[in-house]
């Protein structure tokens, strides 16, 4: 069986992200794009994944969710850039993103607190042993995450780091 991988071609692991995945709000001036992401290796029994984005660091004492999205296929094995852009025209039949932090459905880039240590950003798929993940439109990304943690066989992630100078 080989390992359950998530990468990206255009972040790598520990490494600092680039400044055109940063968000467009709160004085940031990103491009708001998503990341390239890519992943292999997903166990049998895998019937659909779901894709989340965090930062653990955000000083709001429950963190930041800055992508959810879930009911990809099980045969979907990557997003390609753009893919989180809010029409969702960009995502695999099928799929569809959660209402982040931002207050949207869609990709939210970074965008930390100047002068801030630089914050993790923990990208993650996640193997489901269902088909689709019935939630409400309006669902909160944590209803979604709890909905997701429920369903996961298997998760694999990498962090890497954003920060903005004071």
């Amino acid at each position: 069986m080989s390992e359950f991988k998530l990468e990206s071609p255009d972040i790598r692991p520990g490494a600092m992200i680039d400044q055109r995945f940063e968000a467009n709000v709160f004085g940031c001036t990103g491009e708001n794009r998503s990341p390239a992401l890519k992943w292999s290796g997903a166990p049998a029994g895998t019937k659909s994944f779901a894709l989340t984005v965090y930062d653990p660091d955000a000083p709001t004492g429950s963190g930041w969710w800055h992508w959810v999205v879930i009911n990809l296929p099980a045969s979907v094995t990557e997003l390609k850039p753009d893919a989180g852009n809010h029409s969702g025209a960009n995502l695999p039949s099928g799929a569809r993103q959660v209402r982040i932090d931002y207050g949207f459905n869609g990709w939210g880039g970074m965008c930390p607190p100047p002068g801030d240590k630089p914050h993790r950003y923990v990208f993650t798929v996640h193997a489901l042993k269902t088909d689709r993940l019935d939630i409400p439109e309006d669902a909160t990304a944590a209803l979604a995450g709890f909905m997701i943690n429920a369903n996961t066989i298997a998760k694999a992630s990498f962090t890497a780091l954003y920060g903005r100078p004071a």
